[in-house]
């Protein structure tokens, strides 16, 4: 906030556009649900406002002695009390319900995004980090919301009917409370600057503290044989210290507010007591009017506190809703063409013509690659790590785009083919298995969503995979944990074949399928993968030469370059990189008879 030359407060320029977006992002979908609850914090309110009035009446009640008033001010005050309490109820619920799918939108709207976020985005945050935004920047803003939603315009609403009474009361008392209160508002203010700014920087911290931990705890194994328990730990104190001192910064803000607003608080309460002693000891002014006046100013004051605290929440908010904001804004950079169209299949052959390629401020990692991929052929990918080989990969599913050339499947620009289609068309199977923590069933249907039983069973039996499935406690209806923990290595990566097989693209993508397997693993793995091969285009990464000795052509890359290739004789004929790469592995005397 920022004061006008004229001494107002008024909103700053991006507090208006953040509170403004808030709006209409996510809390306008709801503003009928809005109007019912602003009615009912209205009833609240001015039953609450009653009170004072109804103790004015009681005063004038016992000073006329009049029986039947006597009757009637008990059930007013009870009828009063029932109003509010239900208004109150109804209030909170429909509040909380508002909230609360608010938060669900929010969250959705995260998660969407970071479904079509570019791969480049999503490694640049750390996996904690972005975890750390759907838990507790949202939590924050849950709070700001339920704060301001409920105590903001209950609040508000209350003092104003408790204030209407005093002026009803008493005009003069009502001025020396509003000369005293509105001192508070300038420190406020500043305060709520600053619990923003430290709030931003608690929840960055959070991010980083939450990724810490997902390191440690996933990395148990290796922590525990290296030894690194100590490290860890002190790493750990040192996240868990930098969160304690933002914590205790943004505490010490906050704690300033309710002592300020009590004390300003005794000080209207004992101006309008000494002021209102010397009237009646001059005979002006009623002990019911004093009574229902001071009556009225001590309740005002719990909302009238509230108000004050409640900025504190909003600047927090504010803060938590602007990182999320800056997380939906990015706009991704592989992006359907506005007269993209479905990949037209024939036949599934794959080339890169001239492809150049970059990842964000780095060297090119790809310079000029020429490669043809025959429909149904099969051509292996080897080189030291870093020579280009993954690029390739990445860039046909455009996963990323190229910054010079073009890759193509059936002589189609894959930056004219819709990304549905496109990605339909291609399968991966790579050394990084990725399962869920879900039935093995559905880790095979991820290759077809809609696919009957019988063809996910038929594709695990394709991947060698159905006879460990069936030793499973509940077969393919068993859950294999988180990132198929429950399995061995050899058993995830079958399930991945099998989801492979049941997708049946024309286009298969290995990346060292087998290159984590023991022996036995691999050679059920190689079996599959020699059926999945059978009748696709393929492009395979390999390390172990032995594994593509039998490829239709072998390709070898280095620093982002297409230096030779051939098939595995040819090759180690020509005594060139191929032929070290394989006496390397090999030996002088294997390396020609792989």
């Amino acid at each position: 906030m920022t004061k006008t030359s004229g001494g107002a407060l008024r909103l700053d320029a991006t507090t208006e556009r953040l509170m403004g977006r808030v709006w209409r992002d996510w809390v306008r979908p709801y503003r009928a649900k809005l109007a019912l609850s602003f009615l009912l914090m209205a009833l609240v309110a001015a039953t609450t406002g009653g009170y004072p009035l109804l103790i004015d009446q009681s005063y004038a009640m016992f000073s006329a002695q009049d029986r039947g008033l006597a009757l009637v001010i008990p059930a007013l005050i009870v009828l009063v009390t029932i109003i509010k309490g239900v208004s109150l109820y109804a209030q909170t619920v429909v509040t909380s319900e508002i909230v609360q799918r608010i938060i669900s939108d929010v969250r959705l709207s995260m998660f969407s995004h970071l479904l079509t976020a570019d791969m480049a985005q999503l490694h640049a945050a750390p996996t904690g980090s972005l975890t750390s935004r759907f838990i507790n920047d949202v939590d924050v803003i849950r709070n700001a919301l339920s704060r301001t939603l409920t105590g903001l315009v209950r609040d508000i609403l209350t003092v104003i009917a408790l204030v209407g009474s005093m002026f009803y009361l008493d005009w003069f008392l009502s001025l020396i409370v509003f000369v005293i209160y509105p001192i508070a508002a300038v420190p406020i203010v500043q305060i709520g600057k600053r619990l923003r700014r430290v709030s931003r920087d608690t929840q960055a911290q959070m991010g980083d503290m939450t990724s810490l931990l997902t390191e440690s705890l996933s990395g148990a194994r290796m922590v525990k044989t290296y030894c690194l328990e100590d490290y860890e730990r002190a790493r750990a104190a040192r996240a868990f210290d930098d969160n304690y001192d933002l914590s205790m910064k943004a505490t010490r803000a906050r704690s300033r507010i309710d002592p300020m607003m009590e004390v300003l608080g005794g000080i209207a309460v004992a101006g309008v007591i000494a002021f209102s002693g010397y009237r009646m000891a001059t005979g002006d002014g009623s002990v019911g009017a004093f009574s229902g006046f001071v009556g009225a100013l001590l309740m005002a004051a719990q909302p009238v506190r509230a108000i004050g605290t409640l900025n504190a929440a909003l600047q927090e908010g504010l803060a938590a809703a602007q990182r999320i904001f800056e997380l939906v804004d990015q706009a991704p950079t592989i992006l359907e063409q506005p007269n993209a169209k479905p990949l037209a299949l024939t036949k599934g052959a794959v080339a890169l013509e001239d492809v150049r390629f970059a990842y964000e401020s780095g060297a090119e990692t790809l310079k000029g690659v020429d490669l043809d991929v025959p429909a149904g052929s099969t051509v292996a990918l080897v080189g030291r790590s870093g020579a280009g080989k993954s690029t390739v990969f990445n860039l046909i599913p455009r996963l990323y785009d190229t910054v010079g050339g073009r890759v193509t499947i059936d002589g189609q620009d894959v930056r004219g083919a819709t990304l549905r289609s496109l990605r339909a068309a291609v399968s991966i199977v790579s050394q990084d298995t990725v399962l869920f923590n879900d039935t093995v069933r559905a880790n095979i249907a991820f290759g077809r969503l809609d696919a009957p039983l019988e063809d996910v069973i038929a594709a695990a039996k394709a991947a060698a995979a159905h006879d460990f499935v069936m030793k499973l406690p509940e077969g393919y209806d068993t859950v294999i944990g988180d990132r198929g923990v429950k399995l061995s290595g050899g058993e995830r990566q079958r399930l991945a074949l099998a989801r492979a097989f049941l997708k049946d693209a024309p286009i298969l993508l290995l990346d060292e399928a087998t290159s984590a397997l023991d022996s036995e693993s691999e050679q059920l793995v190689q079996g599959a993968l020699e059926r999945l091969t059978q009748g696709r285009t393929t492009l395979v990464i390999a390390h172990r030469l032995a594994t593509v000795r039998n490829a239709d052509r072998i390709v070898v890359m280095e620093g982002g370059r297409i230096i030779e290739q051939g098939t595995h004789d040819a090759l180690i004929a020509a005594n060139g990189a191929y032929a070290r790469l394989s006496r390397l592995q090999f030996g002088e005397e294997e390396s020609g008879s792989l």
